[in-house]
């Protein structure tokens, strides 16, 4: 089977390299352009380096980018972390179609940030989806699906890089063999359960310290490592990364303001919340991520002062 591997970044390199590594007939890789001045895409890197043909045009509408493609003779076509819309006159150019990867358990949170909200909404299970794309946004039918448990300390990061990357490959990789076997289902997606949640951005992600200790928890790993959850001090930016939520026994009984400053320690920040206080134990200001205690020391960070 002639395959063509479409992506961009770590996640591509490693679908290719997987694929590579096992026998795959890889005939063409399709990458996203860089933008003026930026390294090479690791995926661009890793096809080069098998000595396989690199194609990154700017839009998939082009007519001569559809038949440039056609030219290759592809079977299939395997997307792994593709954000440039893709029409249907090119996804169907290979003889069984294309297969993409959607970090979701779809029809549920289709859109560009579907790790960052089920953490954020406070869901215990999320997954991935591999799918037959088409014209719509994340819509196609499934072909396949895994899950996971999202625990309560659960980051983007852990979410992600720990189980969602690598349960993606091999989903990948199963999904080819499917393929290959004729085997491969396709499953409607039920309409009347599908949600989606636009881009998570610093709109987003801004504390309201107004809240319950619950939704700020949530908030802050769900944005971590990006956009990164973030507050302001005396006008500045300050982005939480690492935070331990500390409930409190009695709401009523809490002393210091909403978001006031309760406690500067060598280990990080305590600060005042709805319902309880948080332990802030790794931020960024000005420069990358420190730990709370070492940036407060840096910026003479005193109890009373007020984060809003």
């Amino acid at each position: 089977m002639r395959i063509v591997v479409h992506g961009q970044q770590a996640f591509g390199k490693a679908v290719l390299e997987a694929m590579l590594k096992r026998g795959d007939n890889v005939v063409a890789v399709y990458v996203a352009p860089e933008k003026p001045g930026a390294k090479a895409d690791p995926l661009k890197e890793a096809a080069l380096a098998a000595n396989l043909p690199v194609h990154q045009p700017a839009s998939y509408k082009d007519p001569q980018v559809w038949e440039e493609f056609k030219a290759l003779k592809p079977d299939l076509q395997v997307m792994a972390f593709v954000t440039l819309f893709v029409p249907e006159e090119f996804l169907n150019v290979p003889t069984h179609g294309s297969i993409q990867y959607h970090p979701s358990l779809l029809p549920a949170y289709r859109g560009a940030s579907a790790i960052n909200w089920p953490i954020i909404k406070g869901e215990k299970e999320t997954g991935l989806s591999i799918f037959w794309p088409d014209n719509g946004l994340d819509t196609g039918d499934v072909l396949l699906q895994k899950k996971t448990p999202i625990s309560g300390t659960d980051t983007l990061g852990t979410v992600y890089f720990d189980r969602l990357f690598p349960m993606g490959v091999e989903a990948m990789l199963e999904s080819v063999d499917l393929v290959k076997a004729g085997k491969a289902p396709r499953i409607k997606q039920d309409e009347s359960k599908a949600t989606y949640e636009g881009m998570c951005k610093a709109d987003n992600a801004k504390i309201d310290w107004g809240k319950p200790w619950e939704q700020i928890d949530r908030l802050i790993r769900g944005c971590s490592p990006a956009p990164g959850a973030w507050t302001t001090l005396d006008g500045k930016t300050i982005k939480i990364f690492e935070a331990k939520p500390l409930p409190a026994k009695d709401p009523k009984g809490i002393a210091g303001k909403l978001g006031e400053v309760a406690m500067v320690e060598a280990d990080g920040i305590t600060v005042v919340c709805a319902d309880g206080r948080f332990k802030i134990t790794r931020v960024q200001a000005d420069a990358g991520k420190v730990g709370a205690g070492e940036w407060a020391s840096s910026v003479n960070l005193q109890p009373k002062a007020r984060f809003s």
